[in-house]
């Protein structure tokens, strides 16, 4: 008679001692999450800056200078997160067999470790996937960017705080000259080195939208503003805007007028009285959430001199735009803004008049202020008490 063979046992779930990859040190996992950690929280801080920009607190004004800087921090903003996500993907990479440690309960230290990773990585690829999608102008996400982005990465610092205040002690070996001798063998210092690179590398691929001397190399980046239309990129058009085709400067019709109110009453500022304000020429950046910018030459009249026919700019001052809808239809305008010299209603971009999707017939143009709040097709000021 044949004897029957036991039944094969089937492998159980791994454990950590099973990658057996020196890539996967706890070392290599913490120096990667120092240089992750730094990644994130510059992007947090300077995205923290431009939410500030966008949704201002009366105990925390922003100046109106320098006139590029918010070109420069969100450029940083954008480069910090872009490097983020080669960093990212490695770190992920190596602490992945972490995942597997048993017994999944534990004390409440371990619970805590456990969520603070769960909620860290769950949110950190959200931030990264979300912020990359918006750069490139690829909103597949059926909601709001910015409310849930900014909500995100308050989860996200949050959670990498709690990651770090645990693991403290790894944090401080992987520091120390015993940490760095054991990344120097077997190829881990060539994967952090490698990780870093590639973050760099993709930040120099990207970053000409906002470094014009990096524009012939940065392949990758999201817009070209040498090759836009007036030298500027434009990110809503007319057509999107919905913009009365009559406000058109290839129609010859140039009868138009900007409703200014303020403490004397109303006005009705018309095209031809505009033009007989004293005329200013400064040279401002203009700088988009996404994270490109270009500095251009502006013409007008100041804002402060068309509030002058009402009574001054005596408050903040509401700009609203031909656009009846959309989420940048209408913006605050600051007094300390609307009083800047260099704040323009302007008519006019790099030595020509403004084309349609740049605003036609005025549009705002000030210092240090996000893009989206440069309104464009502007049609009313209000200085608000």
């Amino acid at each position: 008679m044949r004897r029957l063979s036991r039944p094969t046992r089937l492998p159980g779930p791994p454990v950590p001692a099973d990658f057996s990859s020196p890539l996967h040190d706890r070392t290599v996992v913490a120096r990667l999450g120092l240089w992750l950690g730094s990644a994130f929280t510059v992007c947090f801080l300077t995205g923290l800056l431009s939410h500030l920009h966008q949704h201002p607190v009366t105990w925390l004004p922003i100046p109106t200078g320098p006139s590029w800087g918010y070109r420069v921090t969100q450029g940083v903003h954008v480069a910090s997160g872009t490097a983020s996500v080669p960093l990212l993907l490695a770190k992920l990479y190596s602490a992945y067999p972490r995942l597997f440690t048993r017994p999944v309960l534990g004390s409440p230290v371990v619970m805590l470790e456990r969520a603070s990773i769960a909620v860290l990585v769950g949110s950190s690829l959200l931030m990264v996937s979300t912020g990359v999608a918006n750069v490139a102008g690829w909103y597949v996400f059926g909601f709001g960017f910015t409310r849930v982005h900014y909500a995100f990465a308050w989860v996200a610092i949050g959670a990498l705080v709690v990651h770090i205040a645990v693991k403290l002690p790894a944090v401080r070996d992987a520091l120390s000259p015993a940490g760095a001798d054991i990344v120097a063998q077997q190829g881990r210092r060539a994967f952090v080195v490698g990780a870093v690179g590639v973050a760099a590398g993709a930040v120099v691929l990207t970053v000409g939208s906002a470094v014009p001397w990096l524009e012939s190399v940065s392949v990758l980046r999201s817009r070209r503003p040498g090759s836009s239309p007036l030298g500027v990129p434009v990110n809503r058009t007319a057509a999107q805007a919905r913009i009365d085709r009559g406000l058109d400067p290839a129609s010859g019709d140039d009868h138009w007028s900007v409703t200014v109110r303020g403490p004397r009453g109303a006005q009705t500022v018309t095209s031809a009285q505009l033009r007989s304000l004293p005329w200013r020429t400064v040279s401002l950046p203009i700088a988009c959430v996404e994270g490109w910018s270009v500095q251009a030459t502006w013409e007008g009249v100041r804002v402060r001199d068309v509030l002058a026919l009402v009574g001054g700019a005596v408050g903040d001052v509401r700009v609203r735009s031909a656009e009846r809808r959309g989420t940048y239809a209408a913006s605050v305008l600051p007094r300390a803004y609307a009083d800047h010299p260099s704040t323009l209603l302007a008519l006019r971009l790099n030595g020509s008049r403004l084309t349609r999707d740049h605003g036609y017939p005025v549009r705002l143009i000030a210092p240090n202020r996000p893009g989206v709040l440069q309104t464009k097709w502007v049609a009313e000021l209000e200085v608000l008490s």
